[in-house]
């Protein structure tokens, strides 16, 4: 984005009314901790309890990273601007958010779908699945997640450097994003809506072809199993990461597909601070509350962590 005259912006947030401010900053708080609190107690059992150190919860370990990293990006900035009432944001600190908030969303969406192929593999072909996923190829998918991610966000990215404001520097939004920032630009935006639109598409339609074509011999493969308690213990290893699935690409869906009319613009900002604050606190619950080997670990953790604080 090329600086013509503005060198900084003002964030309007969600409102000027100071008692919901103030509700809405404890609410952030709140989920911001539970976020970090509950992100690093998956990292952290990932990474002292053996019975963890499957390729699934290798790649647990990355998303919860993964979703630290996405609400860390905006929501301590917004909490400060806030706390202090400084809206002011700078030009290049615009640009970094927009950089890792747009590579760590991105970023999400090629993560779940290899999730979604490593479950895949589990089910339907358990014979190989170690062989298949083995440290080496787990690092190259993760490595191949990012670099997919960047891939995406290059050409937006380029196009957004060159976008000139003139006038207005007061993004309607609660932090920096593309759409707020085209809004108020002098420069002729079209080529970067379309851009935008079209990665975005691109991306969706990429990774949740992986995750329903995934899913779709996912249960084909547990209707064959001959006993109730093999497709009941099949689906609960997958029902946890198809939740997450869900709440990711409906509300990604919402905010993309659904027209851009001036009166939805409220909405938008609310479900995007949605995305940001309750999403990274509902994933990391979803998972330990539904998986009893996550479970036992942190059950596990807790006893050695109070047998060694009695000696």
């Amino acid at each position: 984005m090329r600086n013509s005259t503005v060198t900084k912006f003002i964030l309007l947030g969600l409102t000027d009314d100071p008692e919901l401010q103030g509700l809405i900053f404890i609410f952030l708080f709140l989920t911001y901790t539970l976020s970090l609190t509950g992100n690093l107690t998956i990292i952290t059992l990932t990474f002292v309890d053996s019975h963890l150190k499957t390729p699934m919860y290798f790649f647990l370990k990355n998303f919860s990273f993964l979703e630290m990293s996405f609400t860390s990006s905006c929501i301590p900035r917004y909490l400060y601007s806030i706390a202090t009432g400084d809206r002011v944001i700078t030009y290049n600190s615009c640009v970094l958010q927009v950089f890792f908030t747009d590579l760590c969303g991105v970023t999400e969406f090629f993560l779940l779908a290899t999730m979604s192929y490593d479950r895949y593999l589990a089910i339907c072909k358990p014979l190989h699945y170690v062989t298949i996923m083995s440290n080496r190829v787990c690092r190259i998918l993760i490595i191949s997640c990012w670099m997919s991610g960047l891939c995406v966000l290059i050409p937006p990215l380029s196009l957004g450097l060159n976008l000139k404001f003139c006038d207005s520097n007061k993004i309607d939004h609660f932090g920096c994003d593309a759409f707020p920032l085209v809004k108020i630009s002098c420069s002729e935006t079209w080529l970067m809506e379309q851009t935008v639109i079209i990665c975005a598409v691109l991306t969706l339609n990429m990774t949740l072809t992986c995750v329903v074509l995934s899913y779709a011999c996912i249960v084909k493969t547990i209707l064959r199993f001959p006993s109730a308690q093999q497709k009941k213990k099949a689906f609960s290893t997958c029902s946890s990461h198809m939740i997450v699935v869900s709440i990711t690409y409906g509300t990604c869906i919402f905010i993309y597909i659904n027209p851009t009319a001036k009166e939805e613009v409220a909405i938008k900002k609310v479900v995007s601070l949605l995305i940001f604050s309750v999403s990274p606190v509902l994933n990391p619950f979803i998972y330990t509350l539904r998986n009893n080997e996550v479970k036992k670990a942190f059950k596990d953790s807790i006893k050695r962590i109070a047998l060694f604080s009695s000696k």
